[in-house]
């Protein structure tokens, strides 16, 4: 984690391993944590070096998002059980069934994190079919 430049403000959240001047290239963080709240910013499919992992893969794509999604929360002192609030992002109604089985898969019964899904037209790059973002409370 790196302390912003309030002492008792947010807490810019960036995992081990990853590359923080990727996002602040395009202005944002991965996940940013104040008090007990975790933001995590809206994921898609990329590799460490911001490569499209799955293309025409709704599963494996989802599983990559739900995954970069676990490592912010780890990074942050969470857990997916932690998580208490989900917007899904899919680009094609017919993703709906594989995005909802991996939820069940990511998430413990039966408190499953609430969740806005939305359809849109596309996402930051063409061949993304699914960007999720999450807010979770940590335990301190």
């Amino acid at each position: 984690m790196t302390r912003s430049s309030h002492d008792k403000g947010p807490v810019r959240i960036v995992p081990p391993g990853w590359d923080p001047e990727f996002s602040e290239r395009f202005g944002y963080s991965f996940g940013m944590k104040w008090g007990q709240l975790l933001w995590v910013a809206g994921q898609v499919s990329m590799d460490e070096h911001g490569l499209v992992v799955g293309h025409d893969d709704i599963e494996a794509q989802t599983r990559r998002v739900l995954e970069r999604i676990r490592s912010i929360l780890e990074a942050g002192g969470a857990t997916m059980a932690n998580v208490v609030r989900t917007t899904t992002y899919i680009t094609d109604r017919s993703h709906r069934p594989i995005t909802n089985e991996l939820r069940r898969e990511y998430f413990d019964a039966p408190n499953y994190p609430t969740n806005t899904l939305v359809i849109v037209a596309g996402l930051a790059m063409p061949e993304y079919l699914v960007e999720i973002d999450a807010v979770a409370m940590v335990d301190e």
